[in-house]
């Protein structure tokens, strides 16, 4: 016994020492590539450094766009690499650029390209006005340096430095001289109705050299730059001195506009930063980890009450029912004359403490609808197994954000292979349920909640195509996704039923009665309503300081890198949901109401709504998001995000009431 104990202290200190290092570590995302000057370079160490563009996106738009979508310079002979399916899914374009450089070579206000715009010409006024959209809605470009974002940092509040994985077009000056966003950083942009272009930018990349620790080369721990706005004569002829005046392009188009690019980089040794630890000083300036930390120990404040409520239930309450309860076997036969007396005296005296032992004929009894539950809980397996594994990899450092859309497309491919567990759980619970249309059972699993979640990602995809934007999906990769879903997922589905189905139905521990029993007046709270409401308020508390970090990285495309601390919150939220469904679960039996199976999964599930509530609270409050196209697609995708939640969530509560239901009736002796 004293070694069991010792076990699970080891046990418990060992989760905590993981959970604490998973919210740091991180395994890169690609090997370190050596850079060594022109007149040294082999082939395992290069010279030539090449920038690479991504979508321009906005905090006040849903809508992301290509590089080239703008008119900015572009390269002749472009270069795209290859992207992976979470890549496509999340709207990255990941494009060369012509801004290329030597390694050690620093260059000062070298010019790029020009781009002219005659008034007249009505494509050179739809570029411009473009242009000017983006520098309204604040569009921010994503550079690339050896898979590192190029950083634009500042300084913020408190002393303390931001680098942001973006940096703006441009800004606007209003008609009433208010000074949008990044016009801030320079006092001279102050003209009404006026646009600054930042065409010019300060590289610096940081590197580390190699030598002295025995590897050839330096490998690039670090890439900042700062966005400018200087007005150059042409591409030969650039002034990069600070008294140089602005870009300017007026608010009424009336002339013609010229917009020169340029760039200056510049090389800085700092062998005290290693290559693996090169993203630390973005992530570093990005979470709260306070927050983080206070948002845990909230969580587990209510973890550890109910810990308590469901302990005191189970150890004090249930055990002194099913005590007095099996004492029938027991009685005195002096005081009691017949058995059958005996037999009914005892069922009094057991019913006066507790009412769940009344409804022991009819508490297994199926539920209506019970092909519906079925399909959903095989849906929420399938979906439960998927985000254990993904945030289990995640949290190891296998799907860091150096691994551009790693996460993404580990969650669709390991729901792809999920389908036999989905399959399996439907079959086997319907079964239970006394169904017999295996067929449509089958067929549901596989299509139905699937099916939603497409339509819905279809109808967000053509809006998405109607305006253009890089985030619309290709023709071909939305073929590539129903073959994995009808070619892979579907087979997989069939093949899980058919075990599900051969399985012999779950044995119940006791004896369902022929006719049901009357439930009686409930009150208020063991009403279904109100205690479906009340199920989903403390799952929700412990998520939602998470949820706010979440909603950031999707909708403020902030980077999220702590996936320590979420895979921390998702065991807090099993033991939460789990444990909420079991208190009510346990009220409403005892209210002698039996009805649990679709309660249980709805009590849990309710989360979901209160996701929901929140996600529209976080819209007015929190984003700028104008334009109805931007405002439709955020609750398109919202409504993907509810389903899933709701699935899952709910899958969580049903198991759980399902083996309490099973454990308190199993031990308790029925004639």
């Amino acid at each position: 016994m004293k070694k069991e104990k010792h076990f699970g202290f080891l046990l418990v200190y060992l989760l905590a020492s993981y959970f604490v290092a998973c919210s740091a570590f991180y395994l890169p995302g690609l090997a370190p590539v050596s850079f060594c000057e022109k007149d040294k370079s082999e082939a395992d160490c290069q010279d030539k450094i090449q920038l690479f563009v991504n979508r321009l996106d906005s905090v006040e738009s849903v809508l992301p766009y290509e590089y080239d979508v703008f008119d900015f310079c572009t390269e002749k002979n472009e270069i795209r690499p290859s992207e992976n399916l979470g890549q496509v899914l999340f709207g990255e374009r990941i494009e060369s650029s012509p801004y290329k450089f030597s390694f050690k070579e620093n260059v000062q206000c070298k010019g790029v390209c020009t781009r002219t715009y005659k008034k007249d010409d009505q494509k050179d006024t739809a570029k411009l006005d473009f242009i000017k959209m983006g520098m309204q809605l604040n569009y921010q470009h994503h550079w690339i340096i050896d898979n590192m974002p190029v950083t634009w940092c500042y300084d913020v509040e408190d002393g303390q430095k931001y680098c942001n994985p973006g940096f703006p077009i441009g800004c606007y000056v209003t008609k009433d001289g208010r000074a949008k966003d990044a016009c801030v950083i320079n006092a001279e942009f102050n003209k009404k109705n006026t646009f600054y272009v930042f065409n010019h930018v300060d590289i610096k990349i940081t590197y580390h050299n190699g030598e002295p620790e025995g590897w050839k080369g330096a490998r690039l721990v670090g890439a900042t730059l700062e966005p400018k706005s200087y007005k150059h004569v042409d591409n030969e002829h650039t002034n990069c001195d600070p008294t140089n005046q602005p870009t300017e392009v007026p608010g009424e188009f009336t002339n013609d506009v010229s917009i020169t690019y340029s760039y200056s980089v510049t090389f800085t040794e700092n062998n005290d930063i290693k290559w693996a630890s090169r993203w630390d000083y973005i992530l570093v300036s990005m979470p709260h980890t306070n927050i983080q930390w206070f948002s845990i120990m909230n969580s587990l404040v209510i973890v550890l009450f109910l810990s308590g409520m469901v302990a005191m239930i189970m150890l004090r309450t249930l055990h002194k029912d099913i005590a007095r309860y099996n004492q029938v076997d027991q009685v005195d036969l002096i005081k009691v004359p017949s058995s059958k007396e005996k037999s009914s005296l005892t069922y009094e005296d057991a019913q006066e403490e507790s009412g769940w032992k009344q409804v022991h004929g009819d508490v297994f009894r199926p539920p209506r609808k019970g092909m519906l539950l079925s399909v959903f809980l095989g849906q929420g397996t399938q979906i439960f197994i998927m985000t254990f594994i993904t945030l289990f990899l995640a949290c190891l450092g296998f799907l860091s954000p150096a691994n551009r859309g790693a996460l993404m497309t580990c969650a669709v491919v390991l729901w792809v292979l999920l389908g036999t567990p989905a399959g399996y759980v439907s079959a086997r619970l319907y079964k239970t349920f006394g169904g017999e249309k295996w067929k449509t059972n089958v067929l549901l699993t596989a299509l139905l909640c699937p099916g939603i979640v497409f339509a819905d990602f279809f109808l967000m995809n053509l809006i998405l195509w109607v305006e253009g934007s890089s985030a619309a999906i290709p023709f071909g990769t939305l073929v590539a996704i129903l073959a994995l879903w009808f070619g892979i997922s579907v087979p997989l589905t069939f093949v899980g039923a058919y075990f599900g189905f051969k399985k012999p139905a779950i044995e119940q521990p006791v004896r369902t009665n022929q006719i049901p029993r009357q439930i009686p007046e409930q009150s208020f709270f063991t009403k279904p309503i109100p205690g479906i409401v009340m199920g989903g308020i403390l799952p929700f508390g412990c998520i939602f300081i998470q949820l706010f970090f979440i909603l950031n990285s999707i909708w403020s495309h902030q980077m999220y890198y702590m996936f320590g601390f979420l895979f921390l919150v998702f065991i807090i939220l099993l033991i939460t949901c789990s444990e909420a469904t079991i208190l009510l679960c346990y009220f409403h039996l005892c209210a002698e109401d039996y009805h649990w199976w679709w309660r249980s999964f709805l009590t849990s599930g309710f989360t979901a709504v209160y996701l929901f509530v929140y996600a529209v609270h976080y819209f007015f409050s929190k984003l700028q998001i104008i334009g109805a196209a931007s405002t439709f697609l955020y609750f398109g995708y919202t409504m993907i995000m509810v389903l899933i939640f709701f699935l899952f969530t709910g899958t969580i509560g049903f198991f759980a009431c399902f083996w309490f239901v099973n454990k308190i009736y199993s031990v308790v002796k029925v004639d």
